[in-house]
């Protein structure tokens, strides 16, 4: 990596690294742990924790939470519903929607696993011994956890990793296809530090789940990617690692390469042995001395945890809410998960509590992480109203120097699970999401059969091969797409295999009606409109009257000069395209991105003679009728 790590003022830190895990609680993973820290929020013999099969039913067993889990297999429900009753124990209704369940109480985790499967209760109402997890034992020992540190969202996978890095999931609870195809529009940390000049690197070990945010999958970011197994231990020991470091796990349970993610049914172990590895090759790094190493989960996967998920207070990041039939209002956290910080700064054996501020209600949670990185790099702009009042965690930086006795390597895990990967196993929800966002990687999100078939009907090991795949085009084009001169600012989409090579997508309309008064593209004209021949059917159909492939694209695209005039009436009607569809192919309305949209839609349904729809279109946008640009 060629780009320096810039300083970050006043804090010893330059480098923050991220690693993001998944679905397991803190009780269920660190909960034993207060065994060898009593600061620890966790659970004793002496002071057991139970849930009851029925929270209704006063006769009810309970089910006491235990210390026995080693491989497990079960994956427990978290979608929104099954979190609900999960934290206030009782069913949610779809029928009679509850806006206040009341306080948390945390009762319902061992109902809704046997409701989901019967049985299921053990694995949910168990956590770990210490001795099984060996690396978090000496993390424990040697730096700092903190125990109130909870997931951004009520929800699955998706939606809390989306917050880990932009403080929002843009109103996603669940599985939102389009925008799994299109990308999640808003902003991220990661442009924040960009602009302000600050470096960024995603180290991935199978297609990375940042690419979820649209931006990231612009052409000017393309060379922060970076493969895991050949960059990472690199880059380290060469002490070039960016200011942001993200660590991207691999997502898929195989055979010949297992799953390292921690989320069940994969072997804990993996993922010991991944935080292991990227441990030492920190702690052996010359900018050692310059680190933070976070790790966190995204949720809690349905396990076990006995403190109460914060219920009041909490801000909607954007105003946006989610889809029926929940229509969430973003104003509650999910459950309490495990949080390490790591760095030669802290003092061992550190439980960092809730935090002070910046409002009373403030709390730990994945929108502290951008919160966080801004204080320490002194970026102008919170991301969104939830990062602005979640809590920051510098302050377990209280060393005056950096130490010198901390470990330089961490004990070696031992395989938990008894069987082999479960290559032909069905998908997940989040194995599900990357598959969709694959496609439309690829080109092919209008390919529904397929889509579904991918989702619903094949394995692990299929799946991720395609999704494998499918990056590996994207990265192909993307590179081709920068040796042919495209603007940085353009996200390239492959199109079918029958067709080709690649185009590039459309922005948001939000995009362009965000951008200066007057700016302009730079990506060559040709280019424009060739993305928007082959990737937009209803252009195809409007100026041929019928759809058209690769190569007959560009016939059409010739009909603009190399200057932007419009070469005879097919040239015109392509100019006027172009225009209104601004918002989508990134050539921004001077002063009117904002109308774009309308003047599609006025094409489509009214506009038939080309000099009518040419006056509409420059009377509209403010243009002259020159037929340049």
């Amino acid at each position: 990596m060629s780009e320096t790590t810039k300083g970050s003022g006043s804090y010893p830190i330059k480098t923050i690294v991220v690693l993001v895990q998944e679905n397991r609680s803190f009780d269920h993973t660190l909960g034993w742990f207060k065994e060898l820290n009593r600061e620890i929020d966790g659970v004793t013999k002496s002071d057991p924790k139970s849930n009851t099969v029925s929270s209704s039913d006063p006769n009810s067993l309970p089910v006491v939470f235990g210390d026995q889990s080693q491989y497990v297999d079960p994956d427990p429900g978290h979608s929104i519903q099954d979190i609900y009753e999960q934290v206030f124990g009782k069913p949610w209704d779809a029928g009679k929607p509850d806006p206040n369940p009341g306080p948390a109480t945390m009762s319902g985790f061992a109902q809704n696993a046997e409701r989901n499967k019967k049985g299921m209760s053990s694995a949910v109402m168990n956590g770990f011994k210490p001795d099984a997890l060996p690396v978090y034992k000496e993390l424990v020992q040697n730096f700092a956890i903190c125990d109130r540190w909870f997931a951004s969202v009520p929800a699955s996978t998706q939606p809390n990793r989306l917050y880990v890095h932009s403080a929002t999931s843009h109103g996603a609870t669940s599985n939102d296809k389009k925008l799994l195809i299109e990308g999640f529009p808003q902003k991220t940390i990661f442009e924040s530090l960009d602009e302000a000049g600050f470096s960024f690197g995603i180290y991935h070990q199978f297609p990375p789940s940042t690419l979820f945010y649209r931006n990231l999958r612009k052409l000017k970011y393309l060379t922060h990617f970076h493969q895991y197994g050949i960059q990472f231990k690199k880059d380290c020991k060469e002490g070039k690692l960016p200011n942001y470091v993200v660590i991207e796990q691999r997502w898929f349970d195989l055979l010949s390469i297992p799953a390292n993610d921690d989320h069940p049914s994969h072997d804990v172990s993996e993922g010991q042995k991944l935080v292991k590895e990227v441990y030492e090759a920190l702690r052996s790094s010359p900018q050692w001395n310059e680190i933070l190493f976070i790790i966190t989960y995204d949720e809690h996967g349905g396990f076990y945890d006995h403190v109460p998920t914060p219920v009041d207070g909490v801000p909607n990041p954007d105003g946006i809410l989610g889809p029926p039939p929940y229509n969430f209002e973003f104003n509650r956290l999910g459950v309490r998960v495990p949080t390490f910080f790591i760095s030669p700064w802290i003092e061992p054996g550190t439980v960092l509590h809730g935090p002070n501020g910046p409002f009373p209600r403030s709390q730990y949670e994945h929108s502290s992480i951008p919160a966080t990185v801004k204080k320490i790099f002194k970026l102008k702009d919170f991301l969104t109203k939830r990062d602005s009042w979640a809590g920051t965690f510098e302050s377990v930086i209280t060393r005056d120097s950096p130490r010198q006795d901390c470990p330089e390597t961490l004990s070696t895990p031992v395989k938990l699970r008894g069987t082999v990967a479960k290559e032909n196993a069905e998908l997940s929800e989040f194995q599900e999401e990357l598959v969709i966002m694959a496609a439309g990687l690829k080109g092919d999100y209008k390919n529904e059969e397929l889509i579904h078939k991918l989702c619903k009907e094949t394995c692990v090991a299929d799946a991720s091969k395609y999704v494998t795949n499918a990056f590996e085009k994207f990265l192909e084009e993307s590179r081709k797409a920068r040796e042919r001169g495209c603007d940085e600012n353009d996200i390239v989409y492959c199109v079918d295999d029958d067709d080709e090579h690649v185009v590039i997508p459309p922005q948001s309309h939000s995009e362009a009606s965000n951008a200066p008064p007057g700016s302009k593209a730079q990506t060559s004209l040709f280019n424009k409109l060739f993305s928007c021949f082959v990737r937009h059917e209803k252009c195809r159909r409007l100026v041929c009257g019928r759809s058209i492939g690769y190569r007959q694209a560009r016939g059409f695209c010739s009909s603009i000069g190399s200057n932007g005039e419009a070469v005879g009436a097919r040239g015109v009607i392509l100019r006027g395209i172009a225009l209104t569809t601004g918002y989508s192919l990134g050539i921004i309305l001077p002063g009117r991105g904002d109308s774009a949209q309308v003047f599609e839609e006025k094409l489509l349904k009214d506009v038939r003679d080309t000099q009518e729809y040419f006056e509409l279109i420059d009377s509209r946008a403010g243009l002259v009728s020159d037929g340049k640009f």
